[in-house]
C-alpha cells in the first residue's frame, strides 16, 4: 500500500510544474490588462504588434509561427487591428491564401506609448534582473525541448 501512495505523489496538484506555470501565465496575462485596455489592446493584438514593432512587415505564416497561434484565431485579430488604422493586410501576389501585414503609422505611433507596458509588468513580478533572466531561459529552454520532441504530431 505505501508503494502505490508513493506512486500517486505524482499525481497531486501541487507535485505538477504544469499547474503554477498556468496559473503564473494566466495571472501575468490579467496584469497586462489595465496596461494594454489604455492602449485599446487586448494581450492576443499586443502580441502581434509587438511582432510588427520589431519586424515592420511580416507574412501571415510569418506571424502565426511567432506568436504561436493558427490562423482561425489570428484572423479576427488582424481584422481589428486593421479596422484600428494599425496594420494593413495585402494578399501576397504569389499565393492569395497569404497575407502580408505591414504595420501603418499609426501603428508605428502606438509603439511609443506602449513602451512602458514591459517594465511595469516585469515590476509585478517581484523578482530580480537574474531572477527574471534565469526564468526567462528556462521557460525557453523547455518550450524549445517540447516543440522539438512533440509527439502529438508524430
Amino acid at each position: 500500500m505505501e508503494e502505490k501512495t508513493q506512486e500517486y505523489e505524482s499525481l497531486k496538484l501541487c507535485n505538477q510544474v504544469c499547474f503554477p506555470l498556468y496559473a503564473c501565465s494566466k495571472e501575468l496575462v490579467r496584469q497586462y490588462g489595465p496596461y494594454l485596455q489604455e492602449l485599446g489592446l487586448t494581450y492576443t493584438q499586443y502580441l502581434v504588434m509587438m511582432v510588427l514593432w520589431e519586424k515592420q512587415t511580416v507574412s501571415s505564416r510569418e506571424l502565426a509561427e511567432c506568436v504561436r497561434l493558427d490562423y482561425g484565431t489570428l484572423t479576427p485579430v488582424l481584422k481589428r487591428l486593421e479596422q484600428a488604422g494599425y496594420l494593413q493586410r495585402t494578399r501576397a501576389r504569389e499565393d492569395e491564401r497569404l497575407l502580408t501585414l505591414a504595420l501603418t503609422e499609426r501603428g508605428k505611433d502606438l509603439r511609443d506609448k506602449a513602451v512602458s507596458v514591459p517594465p511595469a509588468v516585469a515590476e509585478c513580478m517581484g523578482l530580480t534582473p537574474e531572477e527574471f533572466r534565469a526564468l526567462y531561459m528556462l521557460t525557453y529552454k523547455a518550450l524549445r525541448h517540447m516543440e522539438q520532441n512533440d509527439k502529438t504530431t508524430k
